[in-house]
């Protein structure tokens, strides 16, 4: 049964059981005042009866019209359980609680009787009525019986009941109407998310946005089901774009992987063949290999790097920051021993992984290291707002600014120059992972400048600033 049909049963069903109490609490009401008003007057009649001097022989006493009036029947039963008619020209049927009333062991009692077509209340009450024996007065117990016809309170009450019944059916019929309309209404909402889901299962589609028509219960489902598709809409978009990056990366891999191992493979096949080879072209040969080598296990190790990269960071420590760069310029010194890096390092805690940090800040130094000129001087920084290093060589063409840090990207300055094309793409990698970004600049006066932008944290215990320089 769909929540619709539900809904609507649900209200009809409410509105049933309100209207069916209101409906026998009001029939009990008026059954009660109506038969109430003649039960009065046959208590009102019988108190008059017992209170006055009762005469056998005598009419029963009635009572005023502003209290109901005599009533239509009366008859008295004698202690030998004998009726007498004394008006209305009725029999009243005697039961054996009526005789036991008239003989004086039982006690007033209302009840309906039926006598032919007439629907009858009566009350049946004792008196000690005086009767002339002789000429000699004397008292008799005996059962009076008064009863009024209850045949137009029926009619009322049945007339009533009808009105009711209509009433009740005609309440559950309106509920259930309304209750379908409101339950439309309500349930439209719901309705546009069910279509909205169906056309994405069938589709595939994730550009469809659901209406929100009011800030209700509904309305917040339905936004929340927006915001739901916009994350999964992000979440496709970027898992396409990384799915593009994987093969751009793989496919650029493919060609930057040929030209190594082509020549590598050449030079071994000419080794392996001897010939009429000179010791100096043997020995230029075997150079070749070796260099061909380290370039390819380098384009590998780069490789690596970057699809280890594309992970998400799992677990991350409080890194100090100058700590890493410290030790990247120690290792740039040995590596580089005809560069001066000039290194200020102010004490800060980044929230990352160490190795990636050290990966990232190395390439950088490297880079530096490659673009300056011997004797040069490369300028390291650690502040508050991350990592800076700066060379004083022959910059970076103003074209290749917005492309250096793209995989495999080979700028006019570095054509020529042993490298992947990787490193600057690993830093910023590194960068972006936690939590930042990177730049590269020309300064006014040479020489490019790249930084490291990192969420950082000082020390304000440790010293301002530390100063290295070779």
């Amino acid at each position: 049964m769909s929540l619709r049909k539900r809904l609507t049963l649900i209200a009809a069903a409410s509105v049933g059981v309100a209207v069916l109490i209101a409906v026998a609490v009001s029939y009990t009401v008026v059954r009660g005042q109506l038969r109430g008003q003649i039960d009065d007057s046959l208590n009102a009649q019988a108190e008059a009866v017992q209170n006055g001097t009762f005469h056998m022989q005598q009419q029963i006493p009635g009572i005023p019209a502003r209290a109901g009036g005599p009533a239509q029947y009366a008859q008295i039963v004698l202690a030998t359980g004998n009726p007498q008619t004394e008006a209305g020209n009725l029999t009243l049927p005697v039961t054996e609680h009526t005789r036991e009333v008239a003989a004086g062991t039982g006690r007033e009692f209302l009840t309906d009787v039926q006598v032919g077509a007439n629907h009858l209340r009566e009350i049946t009450f004792p008196v000690d009525g005086e009767v002339i024996d002789n000429g000699v007065p004397r008292f008799e117990t005996a059962a009076v019986q008064l009863a009024r016809p209850l045949n137009g309170t029926d009619s009322i009450l049945s007339n009533l009941r009808l009105i009711l019944v209509l009433l009740f059916v005609g309440g559950i019929a309106l509920a259930a109407a309304l209750g379908r309309l409101a339950a439309r209404r309500v349930l439209a909402p719901l309705g546009e998310v069910a279509q909205a889901a169906q056309h994405i299962g069938e589709t595939d589609d994730l550009t469809g946005r659901v209406p929100v028509h009011a800030d209700d219960e509904v309305g917040q489902l339905a936004t929340r089901f927006n915001a739901m598709l916009d994350r999964l809409e992000s979440s496709r978009a970027a898992l396409d774009e990384s799915v593009r990056a994987q093969r751009q990366l793989v496919a650029d891999a493919s060609h930057e992987l040929r030209t190594p191992v082509t020549s590598l493979r050449t030079n071994v096949v000419v080794l392996l063949q001897g010939g009429a080879l000179s010791d100096e072209d043997r020995e230029r040969l075997l150079s070749d290999v070796v260099e061909q080598s380290e370039e390819l296990s380098a384009l590998v190790g780069d490789l690596i790097e970057l699809a280890r990269g594309d992970q998400p960071i799992e677990s991350a420590d409080d890194v100090r920051l100058d700590g890493i760069v410290e030790e990247a310029v120690d290792r740039a010194r040995r590596n580089a021993p005809g560069i001066d890096f000039d290194a200020r390092l102010q004490p800060v805690v980044v929230d990352g992984v160490p190795e990636r940090l050290v990966r990232a800040v190395n390439n950088l130094l490297d880079n530096a290291a490659r673009h300056s000129p011997a004797g040069g001087t490369v300028e390291v920084r650690v502040d508050t707002s991350g990592v800076r290093v700066r060379d004083h060589g022959g910059g970076v063409d103003p074209q290749d600014l917005p492309h250096v840090f793209d995989r495999f990207y080979r700028g006019v300055n570095s054509r020529g120059r042993q490298g992947s094309g990787l490193g600057l793409a690993i830093v910023r990698q590194v960068a972006e992972q936690h939590g930042g970004s990177v730049t590269a600049t020309n300064a006014p006066d040479g020489g490019a400048v790249f930084e490291i932008l990192l969420p950082t944290t000082p020390l304000r215990s440790e010293p301002a600033v530390q100063a290295m320089s070779s």
